[in-house]
């Protein structure tokens, strides 16, 4: 079987380089880079991307081998029925290590093509260190980086405004694009550079801010040997990924003008505040992760798969969404029911293996985070509790006692929470408390919830009621009979 490289595939078109990347991982290439491929294909986009490598180990050498090739495999449902995408990304032009070739990567500064600067360096790598120094070749931290890049292009330029660049960060960091001007600012200060120079970061150069979705699995060696024997080609940086996809960019009507994206079937939207977006896919996508764990788990499911096969839970984790979370949020109905649409296709996913247990880590602040502002908003808009959330809430209680049926559950949690809840479990099997006041003692505890969740009407008596049932008579039982009126 043939390597895979520009010469065997006969792929060997060159484009004007406009994107400058940091980072060659898997989801950009599976998620950006695959967009800008798209982007080529469809439109008179024309893009070439450099990579850059924003850390010191490693060298993107497989990249190089293959000429910037490789090939994304999309997997998943819609609409109820599989779907399956094999596309060779063509759009890789250069790659550079800074660590190695730093002349190399500050005379892309000198390219008047490029255009968009795009990063994902995980969460941590948008920051500042003041042990970065100018002269440093390169510094550390990828913002100091990407300053000296900026202000060699700023000085080759001559001040120009029209080469300023476009910025779209990916790291899952709330305000990702203000959080990195921001870096950059600092160096600028800290380093002294020209006031002329802060003025064109401010005036030439747009800092958007994103929300990134798809989950990428990465290299698919459960069946790489069927995938390539498809292809023709052995493709040693395949990457696989769920068929769903969403990017959010927050910016101006000029960044929507420069990529045509609407000329595309890509989920990509151009808005003036992620605030909404970030609200629906924590209070429903999220949502629906976090209430599914302790329900699906002591019905005895394992995956997320598994779940979404069993009708009643299944339908539980439906009638949550549609009936409860997005009552409480403010977009247009037909958006919102898209979105659960797209949610429950991606719990179907039967490629993407995900452990409950393993989705259960810090379930109670995550259940403050994603499920009681769905509780409260709904409280307060109908004055009675969203009965599904409310038995989610029920599950949960029960899921921190540790064990269920005999089996013990591998909880982890802060390890006062885990003392908190397991004590008073303890304190009620050894008949100390009953059910009510049990239920009572945990709701109330306003370090684990931020606010004493006894103070909802039914509350207490309701999981109370809902933890017996499910003793007595197991969960399914129980969700069946949940009112279907609320």
């Amino acid at each position: 079987m043939k390597n895979l490289n520009r010469q065997a595939t006969n792929n060997t078109k060159k484009r004007p380089l406009k994107v400058l990347q940091f980072g060659g991982g898997n989801f950009l290439r599976a998620f950006v880079d695959l967009m800008v491929h798209v982007l080529n294909q469809e439109t008179d986009f024309n893009a070439g991307v450099v990579v850059v490598k924003p850390t010191e180990r490693g060298d993107y050498q497989m990249l190089k081998s293959q000429d910037g090739l490789f090939t994304v495999i999309l997997d998943g449902i819609k609409k109820g029925m599989p779907i399956a995408d094999m596309t060779l990304v063509d759009c890789v032009q250069e790659i550079v290590n800074p660590y190695s070739e730093w002349d190399a990567y500050l005379e892309l500064a000198k390219n008047p093509d490029i255009r968009f600067v795009v990063s994902n360096t995980t969460e941590a790598g948008i920051k500042f260190d003041p042990a970065d120094t100018f002269e440093d070749m390169p510094p550390k931290e990828f913002p100091a980086k990407l300053t000296i890049w900026l202000y060699q292009r700023f000085q080759h330029f001559g001040n120009d405004v029209s080469k300023g660049c476009i910025l779209l960060p990916c790291e899952l960091i709330e305000d990702n694009g203000e959080a990195l001007k921001a870096a950059i600012m600092q160096y600028a200060a800290h380093w002294n550079l020209d006031g002329n120079f802060v003025n064109w970061i401010y005036t030439a150069n747009y800092f958007c801010s994103t929300l990134v979705d798809r989950i990428v699995s990465g290299y698919p060696a459960e069946r790489v040997v069927k995938i390539q024997s498809t292809l023709g080609y052995e493709d040693k940086l395949l990457v696989a990924g769920e068929y769903y996809h969403s990017w959010v960019i927050k910016g101006p009507e000029l960044v929507a003008k420069e990529l045509p994206f609407d000329q595309t079937d890509l989920n990509v939207a151009f808005v003036d505040d992620l605030t909404p977006y970030r609200e629906m896919k924590v209070r429903i996508l999220n949502g629906a992760h976090t209430s599914m764990v302790p329900v699906g788990y002591l019905a005895g499911l394992r995956l997320v798969k598994d779940v979404m096969d069993d009708d009643v839970v299944s339908g539980f984790v439906e009638s949550l969404l549609r009936r409860e979370s997005i009552t409480t949020l403010n977009f247009p109905e037909s958006v919102l029911n898209k979105f659960v649409e797209d949610v429950l296709d991606r719990f179907r996913n039967p490629l993407l293996k995900h452990q409950l247990i393993s989705i259960s880590l810090n379930s109670t602040s995550k259940f403050v985070a994603r499920l009681l502002p769905s509780l409260t908003d709904y409280y307060i808009a109908t004055g009675s509790l969203p009965q599904r959330i409310v038995f989610g809430l029920s599950a949960l209680i029960r899921f921190y006692k540790g064990e269920f049926g005999g089996e013990r559950i591998e909880l982890k949690d802060d390890a006062k929470i885990l003392y908190f809840f397991a004590s008073n479990w303890e304190k009620y099997d050894n008949k100390e408390l009953k059910m009510n006041i049990l239920v009572g003692i945990i709701l109330s505890n306003t370090s684990i919830w931020g606010k004493d969740l006894t103070k909802f009407e039914g509350m207490v008596e309701t999981i109370s009621q809902n933890i017996l049932s499910i003793e007595t008579n197991g969960v399914l039982a129980t969700i069946k009979n949940l009112p279907n009126d609320n």
